[in-house]
């Protein structure tokens, strides 16, 4: 246990708020990212009305137009305008471009849009993204963030509202922007076809899909570090593979990529729309998610030169047999998701006996502190257990989070305990409302993996 006096290990790099974590505000994708997009062939353009009718599920269907959407972005060419002359030169915005889909027309439209030059410094809540619509007819509204993997607009023309089913988005070279040589950083922008969150791509189908998808790659994850026969550190004898559930796992990959506005905001909505992402982009999801502190990929590890938390658990986990290419390693879910297992392995050899043997008990309920440290590091494991102190909470006590009764004053960020043959919520004292909400977030979620 990490007292306040002694420093915190080097295991995790400062802790950041989820809802900066996803801003995007400053930050580029790396192009080494970008440059290994490995695009799915999107099947034969065929008559979309066609299949419809002849009555092919609602999720097929969306798989279908993204595919058609990313063809018809492939060989479209973003225009990049400069002004000024000289030294004085410079890159005037980023072009977007999207592909809209008429319900009504049963035809598709490419959307050329431009948005501030990077590095962009628009915040939410912090007014309107200033933007220009470069094709005539049709109307723009801002949606949601400014990076590669959250930038999206609603469109309409004539009063339709257009489905978005594509998006192309140019990815600089980091060290070129910031010496401002906006024309060598235009030439080599690396453009990615990625389609982030829209309400048009939502079903239930892929949202089941989406939890399929992560259960079964964090368990893949798994057995990878079973075969290896991959030790403990938090409980020597035993398998590393055998300690952390891969239904933790799947959760924090969720987590991750959930903002703390959204959760609020929403409730579990939030997790069906970042479930459904992984539903219909398996693989590809999320692996452009760039914090402004550069966490990177779908669970956000950083890296910081090779002395990062990703480095350090390559170093660390040596049997895990992880990949050493931070971009590369970060950015693969299966391998991202190994290496999530051995840093809250190594999280966990951290803290005290008297929490390590609760968790061993009762390894999805006491994960709330593995979870803690995931976030935030040592610092936050010891103010989560004075927190418990203060409430007079047990270890032994702590349950799966129930359904609060109406009426109940109780406010969340909660944990759970038994008290007698009920399960009741008792509110967290003020700690860390980033960690806190975490938890919540974690408790909320788990049993959706069940």
């Amino acid at each position: 246990m990490v007292s306040d006096t002694a420093p915190a290990p080097l295991l995790h790099d400062a802790p950041k708020a989820a809802s900066e974590a996803k801003s995007e505000g400053d930050s580029e994708v790396p192009v080494a990212v970008a440059e290994s997009e490995q695009p799915e062939t999107p099947p034969k353009p065929g008559d979309l009305t066609e299949l419809i009718v002849k009555g092919r599920t609602r999720d097929l269907v969306i798989r279908d137009l993204v595919a058609e959407g990313q063809a018809q972005l492939r060989d479209v060419q973003l225009q990049y305008v400069f002004t000024g002359k000289d030294r004085h030169e410079e890159l005037r915005g980023r072009p977007v471009a999207f592909a809209l889909w008429s319900e009504a027309q049963k035809n598709w439209t490419i959307a050329h849009l431009e948005i501030p030059r990077p590095p962009v410094k628009w915040k939410p809540g912090r007014g309107e993204l200033p933007f220009t619509v470069r094709t005539p007819g049709i109307e723009a509204r801002h949606a949601k963030g400014t990076g590669a993997e959250r930038l999206m607009f609603t469109f309409s023309r004539d009063g339709e509202e257009l489905k978005v089913y594509g998006r192309k988005f140019p990815v600089f070279d980091n060290t070129l922007i910031k010496k401002k040589r906006w024309r060598e950083a235009a030439a080599t922008a690396r453009s990615i076809v990625y389609l982030p969150f829209t309400r048009d791509t939502l079903d239930p189908r892929l949202i089941t899909g989406g939890r399929d998808f992560l259960l079964a790659t964090a368990r893949s994850a798994m057995d990878e570090l079973r075969d290896a026969r991959v030790p403990s550190e938090a409980f020597p004898g035993e398998l590393l593979a055998d300690v952390i559930p891969a239904e933790v796992i799947a959760t924090l990959a969720v987590i991750e990529q959930t903002d703390d506005e959204d959760f609020l905001e929403k409730g579990k909505d939030a997790f069906d729309e970042v479930l459904s992402q992984y539903g219909l982009k398996r693989e590809e999801a999320y692996r452009y998610s760039v914090s402004s502190a550069k966490a990177l990929g779908p669970m956000q590890f950083t890296d910081r030169h090779g002395h990062g938390t990703y480095s350090f658990v390559v170093r660390s986990c040596r049997g895990a047999q992880l990949d050493p290419n931070f971009e590369r390693g970060s950015t693969r879910l299966q391998n991202a998701m190994k290496a999530a297992v051995c840093l809250l392995d190594i999280d966990l050899s951290q803290m005290n006996s008297e929490i390590r043997a609760a968790y061993r008990a009762k390894p999805d309920v006491l994960g709330i502190f593995p979870v803690a440290a995931y976030n935030g590091g040592g610092r936050n494991v010891a103010k989560l257990s004075r927190a418990l102190n203060r409430m007079g909470v047990q270890l032994a006590e702590l349950r799966r989070a129930g359904q609060q009764p109406p009426g109940s004053t109780v406010v969340c960020p909660c944990v759970w305990r038994e008290e007698g043959s009920l399960v009741q919520a008792v509110s967290i004292p003020r700690y860390n409302s980033e960690n806190s909400g975490y938890i919540e977030k974690y408790q909320s979620i788990l049993s959706l993996f069940d």
